[in-house]
């Protein structure tokens, strides 16, 4: 047991860890279209990118799929950029958020680019090929835990900015979208395999 709640708090550290902030963008760029209103959709969004982004590392983990790594790197913020880039376009047509078709597709994608992102460290700590499904379902837990810490910070910094600061929905979706770009720039340019 106590090895499981090692792969949680690995999972939570993960996520949370501010040298490693590319989750944090992205669950960010992710969450910040939406209310406390709509928070189900949110959380929703941040369990299947979990669910793919494990996926894709238990298929690295067992060896049933390799993928380039420096590939993988790049396009973690890629994903960010997209993210990011998906909410500012998608001002002018607020009906797309109340469908989350797009959402889900992308976030199931973006996901499993993530998850190849840390299938290496991963395989560092689990050799063992018979000991990887506990591991495996405690860090998804971790993930889980920290990713619903953080949507839910997000959706508390949009309220307050919309109802304290009285900013608007739409320039605060612009704003923060811009920033979170602008803030992958040097992920982009570090990573890009090229």
């Amino acid at each position: 047991m106590q090895e499981f709640w090692f792969y949680i708090q690995l999972g939570l550290d993960h996520v949370l860890d501010r040298n490693a902030y590319d989750h944090i963008l992205f669950l960010s760029a992710l969450a910040i279209p939406f209310t406390f209103k709509n928070w189900a959709n949110v959380l929703w969004l941040a369990t299947i990118f979990t669910i793919s982004h494990c996926l894709s590392l238990a298929l690295s983990a067992f060896e049933i799929v390799t993928v380039d790594v420096s590939l993988i790197e790049f396009l973690i913020p890629v994903t960010i950029v997209l993210t990011a880039l998906y909410n500012i376009l998608k001002l002018r047509n607020q009906t797309a958020y109340k469908s989350l078709l797009w959402h889900m597709v992308a976030t199931v994608f973006f996901g499993l680019i993530h998850g190849f992102g840390f299938s290496n460290y991963f395989k560092m700590l689990v050799t063992d090929s018979e000991e990887k499904v506990a591991p495996l379902l405690g860090f998804a837990l971790g993930i889980e835990l920290s990713q619903v810490i953080i949507v839910l910070l997000v959706l508390l910094f949009a309220y307050l900015c919309r109802s304290v600061l009285k900013i608007k929905q739409a320039a605060f979706v612009s704003v923060t979208s811009v920033i979170i770009m602008l803030i992958t720039i040097p992920l982009l340019y570090n990573t890009f395999p090229w």
